[in-house]
């Protein structure tokens, strides 16, 4: 079972059982640790000990009653996780090693052998209890194809195209196109173009302006590409490029001299007569492990965030973004960002008072100086220009 590390807020450290008497003030120096905050330096649990992971609202008093079934052996628990240097304070994400065959006293079996003996056979981990891989959790996918795939880039004003659809079943052939118009102005710049189906989609026949003299081949695969608006930097209003948005994936069924036939085998939005391709360059999802989010009582400091990364844009002008939305950022491979960096996202406050915390976005896909990145965590709406920190 895989647990997802969340409410890592400071404010919400547990304390031990009400019998004890707290501690006037917590820890003060405080440290980020993997993927959280602690006084503490937990170390790695052995491979074969059974883990839980510390949890909003935990205290060693209710863990021992659940695990060993009573409160008052608080003590063994803390004995064996020597690193918390003070037991009435222990911290959400910090790993808590109960020692072996441990399960909650609710899930113990409670069956008896004869004699009143307890069985044998151990009763299985019970929920929460976790071996130290679990604990340290499964590389989970950021993302899913269709962010990828579906979503495209931001490039030159004008780029060139090695190929173009010039036409389908469904309708005449066009003349040699380059990039295609919208819809509205086809008619105004080839005449009527007789097509019975504008919107094409997937299993429908197409043909392309190149053959067999250009190189091309039977099974060769691209991706259907649309130039769209130009994109304008939200901090410093200038033009930075044109998105292009990927609309599908065409496969070459077949080769003439100067002309082939294929069939579009993928599409994300409707493909049109006119659309260019490109050469289709398949991309992993890259994988990364939940980690919690920044907690709000520590963000960075605003002049950190001046010339920070910021979200650049967002495809269909949405406005108000929120989790498994995709973006833009306006860093690239020129500034090393990669595929499965993770970043905070805030919003500069008041003059005088700290950023806002807003969420995390994981980066899938890297071009020259942008990068596709997919809203994993929002607390609030995220807007185009909100700032990014590498986390």
């Amino acid at each position: 079972m895989r647990v997802r590390l969340s409410g890592f807020v400071l404010a919400s450290l547990a304390l031990v059982a009400p019998a004890l008497s707290a501690a006037d003030r917590p820890p003060q120096d405080l440290h980020l640790v993997g993927d959280h905050w602690t006084a503490w330096d937990p170390p790695t649990p052995p491979e074969d000990a059974q883990v839980h992971v510390i949890q909003r609202g935990d205290t060693l008093w209710d863990l021992a009653a659940r695990f060993y079934g009573d409160p008052y052996l608080w003590p063994q628990l803390w004995e064996r996780n020597q690193y918390i240097l003070d037991a009435h304070w222990i911290y959400p994400g910090d790993p808590l090693v109960l020692g072996p065959q441990v399960a909650p006293v609710d899930r113990l079996s409670e069956e008896t052998a004869p004699g009143g003996e307890t069985p044998e056979t151990p009763a299985e981990p019970g929920e929460g209890v976790l071996t130290s891989a679990q604990a340290a959790g499964s590389p989970v996918p950021l993302g899913a194809e269709s962010d990828i795939y579906c979503s495209g880039y931001i490039g030159e004003m004008a780029e060139e195209f090695p190929y173009s659809i010039i036409g389908s079943e469904h309708g005449k052939v066009l003349p040699e196109l380059g990039i295609a118009g919208r819809a509205e102005n086809m008619d105004a710049r080839f005449g009527p173009v007789g097509t019975a189906k504008f919107d094409l989609s997937a299993g429908d026949i197409i043909y392309l302006d190149g053959g067999r003299a250009r190189g091309l081949s039977p099974g060769t695969l691209f991706t259907a590409v649309e130039p769209l608006q130009p994109v304008i930097h939200p901090l410093t209003k200038q033009v930075v490029g044109r998105y292009y948005h990927y609309t599908g994936r065409v496969r070459v069924l077949s080769v003439q001299e100067d002309t082939a036939i294929a069939e579009i085998v993928h599409s994300c939005d409707p493909v049109h007569v006119g659309t260019a391709l490109q050469p289709f360059e398949p991309e992993p999802v890259p994988l990364g492990r939940p980690t919690a989010m920044r907690p709000v009582n520590f963000p960075a400091r605003t002049e950190e965030l001046q010339d920070a990364p910021v979200v650049l844009f967002a495809k269909d002008e949405v406005l108000s973004l929120f989790e498994d939305h995709v973006v833009f950022i306006d860093r690239g491979a020129d500034q090393d960002v990669t595929p499965g960096d993770v970043f905070t996202i805030y919003r500069l406050n008041r003059r005088g008072l700290p950023p806002i915390v807003l969420g995390e976005l994981a980066v899938l896909s890297v071009h020259r100086n942008s990068a596709v990145a997919r809203i994993i965590e929002a607390r609030h709406p995220i807007y185009v220009g909100d700032r990014l920190d590498p986390k």
